[in-house]
């Protein structure tokens, strides 16, 4: 039973981590935005690094699960 409950959390963590690193990509092109304003640009700054921070998370632990289902 724990095996496809890790399967589980694996496939949750894989989805949550892609779904972060789409958003990262999004909010790097709006940091790079000429036309938009400095706040926005800075706010999406911040943004696409919290997101880059949130999809490691989420990779490692996708693989932890990944692992421990395998075992």
């Amino acid at each position: 039973m724990d095996t496809i409950k890790q399967a589980g959390n694996y496939v949750s963590d894989k989805i949550q981590g892609t779904t972060h690193e789409a958003s990262k990509e999004a909010n790097k092109d709006v940091a790079k935005d000429n036309n938009a304003g400095v706040g926005t640009r800075l706010q999406a700054a911040g943004d696409a690094i919290g997101d880059k921070a949130k999809e490691h998370k989420y990779d490692a632990s996708a693989e932890a699960n990944k692992q421990a289902a395998t075992h």
